[in-house]
């Protein structure tokens, strides 16, 4: 099921001032410019793509999402590019893309192994011969959920200009490669709190290599930045460059 933070059409409004342009998106944004064929997994607002097309990328870009109402914000962002509601396993992938990622972190809320086996056979279905799939994902090494505590509070505004204070919560105490997440709305425009749940997975180096290439795709690089810097213990992110392989 689809979180409610991106479902309901107040709180994805919300998510680009709560997830504002930074290195990591400079970092796929080169990788898009330099590919003829772009498919975004999970594409969220369209910030990417849209970002893309306005530089001047005049190649199939197509943004794919299961939240109706995160595409709402990405039509009205960049009508020029193909945005798709629905995930990886709602139609049939036959190549033609050069490039597939999945930002944000997206590649977390694939959570159970068949879920994340058939997600990954797609994305090698979607990829030309040589094509690309670039995602990353958090280190499990760096408990980056000891972090997300009810004292840890951003404030950002609504359309309207008002505050929503945001905070996330972990609930009770990971189960195995697994974390059960608590995301906390507060503002004006609600008569109480409004409150989204999800369950995210931490694959560490090993076992991701272990599924991409069940896929048929192999790992080309590995970095622990978005400077490309190497990946270590010390790594916040893992972020992945595989490619497809017999």
């Amino acid at each position: 099921m689809v979180d409610r933070s991106f479902r309901d059409l107040s709180l994805a409004s919300l998510y680009d001032a709560l997830n504002p342009w930074g290195p990591d998106s400079d970092f796929y944004l080169d990788l898009v410019m330099s590919a003829r064929s772009v498919l975004d997994v999970g594409c969220g607002t369209g910030q990417l793509l849209a970002r893309a097309r306005r530089a001047g990328h005049d190649g199939l870009l197509m943004g794919l999402d299961p939240a109706a109402a995160m595409l709402v914000q990405a039509r009205r962002r960049e009508p020029g590019v193909d945005w798709v509601l629905g995930g990886l396993g709602t139609r049939l992938w036959n190549g033609g893309f050069d490039l597939v990622v999945m930002t944000g972190h997206a590649f977390q809320a694939l959570v159970h192994d068949e879920e994340l086996r058939l997600a990954l056979r797609a994305v090698r279905a979607a990829l030309s011969p040589g094509g690309r799939f670039v995602f990353e994902t958090r280190h499990p090494a760096a408990r980056a959920w000891t972090g997300w505590t009810s004292e840890h509070v951003r404030s950002v505004s609504d359309a309207d200009g008002r505050a929503v204070r945001v905070w996330h919560e972990v609930e009770g105490p990971p189960v195995g490669d697994r974390v059960r997440l608590k995301e906390t709305f507060d503002g004006a425009a609600w008569d109480r709190p409004r409150v989204s749940r999800s369950t995210l997975r931490f694959l560490g180096p090993d076992a991701l290599t272990r599924f991409l290439r069940e896929a048929g795709l192999g790992v080309v690089e590995q970095y622990g930045d978005w400077a490309q810097g190497p990946l270590t213990q010390d790594s916040a992110e893992i972020i992945t460059v595989a490619t497809p392989v017999r």
